[in-house]
Parts: structure tokens; sequence; C-alpha cells
């Protein structure tokens, strides 16, 4: 019985402990002994009680002890209660006798509940029977359960998001590379026309992303093509949510296809100020890197009067990354009104009976004599690139009978001037024409000419000004109906009244960029004009193909011998010079020597410019021109701070690239 079990149990402790006593040391007390046989004695005789007495070994006897069979209840009772026997044994480590005689009948018991019930769970299961039913498969676990759960919702929510794809493979997406593989019947709308009177109707227009807001159903996004931007709008559920979410991780500056319906808004941050564009479709076309070197909302901020805390970006930056740059809607308006001015210039002139000519720009010597040029071989000899077309726009007008051309093309200065208003290389606006008795020919068609050229400027690119004005504000430029012709002695006098001393600038000295700024400011006070014209300078300043003034010319001091040469002037900077040329052999021959010599101010060797000397030994008209720098007449225009501005990809001493 239980009860036995835990007196045998404290019996073998005590024993134990008895055993251990006789190691003691001598210090160690009989009494302790005494004590400790004493309990020993006292739990042997409770045992032996315990126990139950022999019976006689009859079959009657027998049987009472324990039924024959046993049903399989009572057999889990009493393997229960023998396992609990052998685990409390284990516990108090017993004797291993005892505990293994314990686990004979608990296994006895494990046998007969197994002769019942094979399958019973309290069965012995044969060792090689249990390993195949290891090895047999086995359903999943509860852990394995979930995962296989969570791998079924994620496959149906792909699903389900393959599908919406599909679905919205037609209204918003990333259709590829476009490489000319198919053609649509859409008809384009460029952002500029996207107007009022388009109200209702369905536009596709192509364009950048020039800023997208989204949040939850709805989506702004603001599309810029050229200089022109217009608002766009998407909601759900007009159109899917997915899209409203693909519109906002659109990337600025990406170009996008959008089809859309014209609708009444007022939105005053774009240049389509009363429409918008309710989305239907977005397609991109090509997407741009996330990381730009600027934004364009930076660069497009007034740098005159930037705001607390805005961003602004440095021209160097600029130039540095022009594409981006030239991006921003001012910079947009900048070179469309810098390409208006030559087809201005070019078709006023075709009006006025002119032929258009192309020039060398590889020659045998300079241009104009000097060293400000560009030296280079060419097949084993020395060349250079042209400073100007003046000298074959001479041939060209005055010997071959063209007698009016005009040419539009490069020039190369190298002169190491890193100022605002000067390039290494700049675009040239030059015109040549014969004359029939005075040179004053020539200024009555320069005048007419660039105020042709001004007033279509201010009527025609209305909205391109305002856009530059928003960025680099500037005051409108002013002109008179007849320009104001002055003489450079008038200038001067012009000077001295405004308190411009001989030593500041002496009277037959060239203007310095100062006194041409200061005379540019006087003339706008006086006559209220940015446009003047300025002739009579002094002979000794200019270059030696120009006809000198018959009233001074070996009649006075070289010094004071005056020309018939010009120089016209916006905002007090000069964008043109210009003279009647010497169309006579032999007084041309005596300017070439005169300026090349000692007593002279510098001038081409005459063998160096033969081919155009010999040219006027066959009979040249009397003629007169200019030449003006399209780069400045744009930058005066619109009164900018630097000449890079007005240049797509400027040349200067220090700027080779991009």
């Amino acid at each position: 019985t239980r009860h036995t079990q835990r007196v045998g149990v404290h019996c073998l402790a005590i024993a134990q402990q008895l055993q251990e006593g006789t190691h003691c040391n001598s210090d160690c007390t009989q009494q302790r002994h005494a004590s400790r046989r004493e309990s020993l004695q006292q739990l042997q005789g409770i045992q032996q009680s315990s126990q139950p007495q022999p019976q006689p070994h009859s079959r009657a006897s027998k049987g009472k002890s324990r039924p024959a069979t046993m049903g399989v209840p009572e057999l889990e009772k009493q393997i229960s209660e023998q396992g609990l026997k052998v685990k409390e044994l284990k516990t108090a480590k017993a004797d291993p006798d005892t505990i293994k005689a314990e686990v004979a009948v608990l296994l006895k018991l494990k046998q007969e509940i197994t002769a019942l019930d094979p399958n019973h769970p309290q069965a012995i299961v044969d060792k090689k029977k249990k390993k195949e039913k290891a090895k047999a498969p086995q359903g999943p676990s509860k852990k394995e359960l979930r995962i296989l759960a969570k791998q079924k919702k994620a496959a149906e929510d792909a699903a389900k998001a393959k599908e919406a794809e599909a679905a919205s493979a037609d209204v918003f997406g990333e259709p590829g590379v476009c490489m000319s593989a198919s053609m649509t019947a859409r008809r384009w709308t460029s952002v500029g026309a996207v107007g009022p009177h388009l109200i209702g109707s369905d536009v596709w227009v192509r364009a950048r992303v020039h800023a997208v807001r989204a949040k939850g159903n709805l989506a702004f996004v603001v599309l810029r093509q050229g200089c022109f931007t217009v608002q766009g709008v998407a909601s759900a559920p007009a159109i899917p949510k997915a899209m409203v979410a693909f519109l906002g991780k659109i990337p600025s500056e990406s170009i996008v296809d959008v089809e859309a319906s014209v609708a009444s808004a007022q939105v005053s941050s774009t240049t389509q100020s009363d429409v918008e564009l309710a989305i239907k479709k977005c397609f991109i076309v090509s997407k741009a890197v996330p990381d730009l070197p600027f934004q364009i909302v930076d660069a497009s901020r007034n740098e005159n009067d930037p705001k607390e805390g805005e961003v602004t970006v440095g021209l160097d930056t600029r130039l540095n990354h022009r594409v981006i740059d030239l991006r921003t809607p001012a910079n947009q308006a900048i070179m469309r009104i810098r390409s208006a001015v030559p087809l201005l210039f070019a078709s006023y002139l075709n009006d006025q009976g002119f032929t258009g000519v192309n020039s060398p720009k590889l020659l045998a010597g300079s241009s104009e004599g000097g060293s400000s040029v560009f030296k280079l071989e060419y097949f084993g000899r020395d060349c250079c690139l042209a400073q100007s077309p003046q000298l074959y726009k001479q041939m060209l007008s005055a010997c071959a009978d063209f007698e009016r051309v005009y040419e539009i093309g490069p020039v190369f200065r190298a002169e190491d001037s890193n100022t605002r208003r000067h390039l290494c290389e700049f675009t040239g606006l030059d015109f040549e024409m014969a004359i029939y008795e005075h040179y004053y020919e020539v200024l009555d068609l320069f005048g007419k000419l660039f105020n042709h050229i001004f007033r279509t400027l201010q009527n025609k690119y209305s909205k391109e000004l305002e856009l530059v004005s928003q960025v680099y504000p500037f005051q409108p430029f002013k002109f008179l109906d007849k320009p104001l012709r002055i003489s450079f002695a008038e200038g001067i006098a012009l000077l001295r009244e405004a308190g411009v001393t001989e030593e500041q600038q002496g009277a037959f000295d060239d203007l310095s960029t100062v006194n041409e700024k200061i005379l540019g400011d006087l003339i706008l006070e006086k006559y209220d004009t940015d446009f003047y014209i300025m002739d009579k300078y002094p002979l000794s300043i200019r270059p030696f193909y120009t006809m000198p003034d018959p009233a001074t010319y070996k009649k006075v001091p070289a010094a004071e011998q005056l020309s018939n040469s010009y120089d016209i002037f916006m905002r007090g900077q000069e964008i043109c010079s210009g003279a009647q040329r010497i169309h006579d052999h032999t007084l041309l021959m005596e300017r070439v020597n005169h300026c090349h010599g000692d007593a002279g101010h510098g001038g081409p060797h005459p063998d160096s410019i033969k081919g155009y000397t010999d040219a006027f030994k066959f009979g040249a008209f009397p003629h007169g021109g200019g030449g003006v720098g399209l780069e400045r007449v744009v930058m005066l225009f619109l009164d900018l701070t630097n000449i890079r501005k007005t240049s797509c990809f400027p040349r200067d001493p220090g700027r080779l690239t991009p």
C-alpha cells in the first residue's frame, strides 16, 4: 500500500543517516546514536505490521487477492497509481532494487492493458512499429497551419491585386520604352493650348510632373510643358484608388501621358489659371530618378528677393546641370525670346531685300587683327577661328554685287574676360549693305530694325516676359518711335555735365564700361529711352576698314580725327559696333598700312588680308553695316544680371562643359 511504501522510504533514510553517523568524529555523543537506533527499530516494527500475513495457498484465497482478469478502467486506475509510486521512489532516491521491482509491476500492468487494447494510450508499443509510426506522414502542426493560412491569404491578395492591375492597365501604369512599335489615334494638346475654350472636352497631354501631392482618395498633379503649367486632379471613386497611390509615387520631372477632361477652375499657381484637368488616365513615358541636382521649384524662385527659409540655386550650380536649369519656366521663356530675336532680324531684313549668307569660320589670319583669336592647326598650317564675318560680308556686299547681305552665326573671341557681359563664343547678327549717299542710310535701317524687334517681343511674347519677370524682375524696355542719335562729342559733354572729369574719361578715348553705364542713365533720365545710337567716334579707336570723317581726316591732329562709325546701346551698354567701310582700294591700303605701322593702334599685316584688299581693286560699292551680339540684346532687353543666362551652354574662359 501507499502507506507501507512511505514507511519503507523513511526507514531507508534513517538507515543512511545512521551509516553516516559512524563516520562522525569522537566529539559525537552516544545519545545521538541511541536516538537514531531507537527510531529505526520503531519504523521497522511499523513496516512489519503493515505487511499482509501469509495465507494458505488455496485457490479460493488466491482468487480473493485480485480478480483473475480486470477490465480496462481498473487497469488504467492501477497503472496511474503505480506510476505515481515509481515517481515518488525516484524522487526520494530510493533503493534501485526497490524502484526496479515497482517498475516491473508497472510494466506488468501495461502488458495486461495492451493485451486488452493494443491501441490504448497506456499500451506498450513495439519499438519497430513506433519508428514506423514516427516515419509515417503526420498532419500539420498548429504553427504550420498558421503559416499555411498566411500563405493562402497572401496568394489570394496577390490574385486580387493581379486582377486589379489587369483591370487598371487601361487607365494607369508604365507601358515601357517607346520604341515606335505602334501608333494610336490620339490627338495631342499642348499645355499652353489648354484653356476655357476646351472646357468639357477630353484632351491628351504629354508633360513633365512639376509637382505632385496625394492623400487618401485625392491627388493633385501640376503638369509642365515648356513655359506652361496646368493643375491636374484625380479622385476616387471616379478613378481606381490604386491610381491615386500611383500618381502620388511618380517622381518629379518624370514625363507622363495624361488623358483628362478640361474643367473650369481658378488656380493662381499655374500659367493656365482658369482651368484644370480632371485626370482619367495616366501613363509614365519616362521616369526620372528621385534625387535631382536641385529642385525646379527652388530654381524658379525670385532670385532678387528670396524669402526667409527659401532655397535658391546659384549660377554655377545651374550651369553645371544646365539641362535641368533650362527646364524652369523662366529659362524656357528666355530661350524662346532669344529664338525670336534672330528670326525677327532675318525676317525684317528679308523684307528689305537682303540675302542671308554664311561666311567661313576657319581663317588663315585673324578677322580684324589683334591677338584675341583661337589658334589651331589646319593640315600642317596655322589658322584661327573667325572673330567676325566682317571681311567676308564686305566682299559679298560691295564686291560680289549682293549689295545687301546678313549673317547669323557663331563668333569666337579669345578674350580672357571673366565679366558678366562677355562670352568667348556668342551668336553674331551681322548685316552689310550698299549705300547711295550717306551712312545714315544704315542708321535709319538699324533704328527701324530694332524697333520692329522690340515691339514684336512686347506684343507677341508678353507671357514669356511675364514668366521671366517672376524670377528676374525688370523694368519694361523703353524706346522711341524715332531712335535717338547723338554724337560721341555730345555724349562726352553729357558726362562732363554729370561731373565725369577728363582724367576719368578722355575726350578722344573709347568709353569705359562704367562711363557707358553712366551715360545710359543720363540719357534715360533726359530722353526717356533705353535705346540710342552714338556716332562720329574718334578714328584712332576704330578698325582699319572704317571710313574717316571727311571734315576732320588729315585736317586736324591724328588723335582728334573722327570717323563715320557708330555704336548702338541698350540700357547703357553697347550691343552693336558699325561704320561706313572703306570701298576705295587706295584709301584702304593707306589705312591698313597706317594701323599696322608704328604710328597706328594695331591691325593685321597687309599680306595676311591680301585676298580681302585685292577684292576692292575691281570696283566696289560704297557700303556700311554692323554686328550685333545676340546674347547681349536678350540680356539687356530683359535686364538680366549675367549674359550666361541667355546662352544654352555658355563658353567663357573658365567653362568648356557641359
